[in-house]
């Protein structure tokens, strides 16, 4: 259905559209092509960086002011993509959270219980190796840096092991994920958020309040949920909240059930069709023409509604996130300036040492421990297709902590900190380029059980 209304834009032999269209579309729809072009921006970062370290800092501290009389923004460019576009990555997270609840995994208590204790333990762990290296010391506050597991990254490596990895291991890794995104996204929201103004508080609760009264009024339009979602990220701005938390709350309220399922779509269509023929037999031009637009319209309605809002949603943000928000975050923050002295104090700091621990073996042992303890209290059971190797797997892959890792890290230590986020960044680095490369060689090895 979604493809009843396709594009004509993407169709056509000329050779813009052959070659750089289609070609396009075709990457795009590849598995890995997120954490590529994530890897190629956070290179770009790093090369830009290293070449002229100066202009890297200038550009991206930029600051960009709004000034409106009754509300003002100064912030830095940095700032602006962290705050604000990367509300647009939390909104995907919390539409895949809201639709994993209500279509998927984790709507079946049995069938969850598994990913969502190991990634439980895949967060206490990290969090715990983290906390003990740096307890008391000037990186206490970043425990939470080696939580967080980067989804697209993840499912990227899983996806390049290729054939052999049973679709249960998929589930699960998706699945732990979306549960470690919870767990993340509480943090960020309990533990680094600036302090709280009560009167902006009561305000998101408003915004919510407006946004539920709309799901519960039928109002289905992404319009009218993109002006409450704005009004909800500023009353979380000033309140103190971390404001990105906006895109989270938005995805979880948009409405996961379609308007018609597929037999009211046929049924509806094949009349609206019948109706158009007939209206086109009508002998006055001015209604006809009237009319066939109205079938029309009532047929682009059916059609529309036959996917939920939240399905719409994923399916317009999900590229614009993965393709844009995503790399140009990488951009912003993954640029460091290799030297020597970096290396060789991110050697001997508890900060990078407590993330690549954290990460790597934390992560590990976290996950498997947390599923064999699950296991074998009756909690959750293990599906027949997977090994225990596999679960190694992919509790290394859980390891890749890219992108949340550092958006933690960032509300971790402040810019005068430069050292200590310099450090931090060089541990997710390392961490997770090695828990990409254990993750790959352990799952590759791993014999496929029929």
């Amino acid at each position: 259905m979604a493809d009843l209304f396709r594009p004509r834009w993407r169709e056509g032999d000329d050779p813009f559209r052959r070659i750089v269209v289609q070609t396009t579309l075709r990457f795009v729809e590849i598995e890995a092509a997120g954490g590529i072009v994530l890897v190629v921006a956070a290179a770009v970062a790093i090369l830009w960086a290293n070449l002229d370290i100066a202009s890297y800092d200038s550009f991206w501290h930029t600051h960009i002011s709004i000034d409106l009389s009754i509300w003002s923004f100064d912030q830095s460019l940095q700032h602006v993509i962290n705050d604000v576009l990367m509300v647009v990555f939390f909104l995907v997270v919390g539409a895949e959270i809201k639709r994993e609840f209500t279509h998927g995994e984790l709507r079946n208590p049995r069938l969850a219980a598994l990913p969502i204790v190991a990634a439980l333990g895949g967060m206490i762990v990290p969090a715990a190796l983290y906390a003990a290296l740096n307890a008391g010391g000037e990186g206490s506050s970043g425990w939470g840096i080696p939580v967080a597991t980067d989804i697209a990254f993840a499912l990227g490596v899983l996806a390049l092991v290729g054939r052999g990895v049973p679709v249960q291991l998929k589930v699960f890794l998706l699945t732990l994920a979306v549960a470690d995104d919870v767990g993340g996204i509480l943090i960020i929201a309990i533990f680094y958020s600036d302090s709280i103004q009560i009167e902006w508080i009561l305000g998101m609760v408003g915004a919510i309040a407006f946004l539920l009264l709309l799901k519960r009024a039928g109002f289905r339009h992404s319009g009218i949920h993109a002006i409450g979602g704005v009004f909800l990220w500023l009353t979380l701005w000033e309140a103190g909240v971390h404001a990105t938390l906006a895109g989270v709350i938005l995805g979880l309220i948009v409405p996961a059930d379609a308007l018609y399922d597929d037999k009211g779509i046929t049924r509806r269509i094949d009349y609206l069709l019948q109706r158009l023929r007939y209206v086109q037999e009508d002998p006055d031009p001015a209604v006809r023409e009237h009319d066939s637009h109205e079938a029309l319209r009532n047929v682009e309605h059916v059609a529309r509604e036959g996917l939920s809002p939240l399905e719409r949603l994923e399916e317009n943000m999900a590229p614009i996130s993965a393709f844009v928000v995503v790399p140009i975050f990488a951009l912003a923050n993954a640029g460091i300036h290799i030297t020597g002295d970096s290396i060789d104090a991110a050697l001997s700091s508890n900060i990078a040492w407590g993330i690549f621990i954290g990460l790597l073996l934390g992560k590990f042992v976290g996950i498997v421990g947390a599923s064999a303890l699950a296991i074998r209290l009756g909690i959750a059971f293990k599906p027949e297709q997977l090994r225990w190797s596999h679960l190694g797997g992919a509790a290394l892959l859980a390891g890749i902590g890219f992108t949340v890792a550092i958006f933690i890290a960032n509300l971790s230590f402040a810019s005068g900190e430069s050292e200590l986020l310099e450090g931090a960044k060089i541990g997710i680095f390392a961490a997770s380029i090695v828990a990409a490369v254990l993750g790959f060689a352990m799952l590759r090895w791993v014999r496929p059980r029929y």
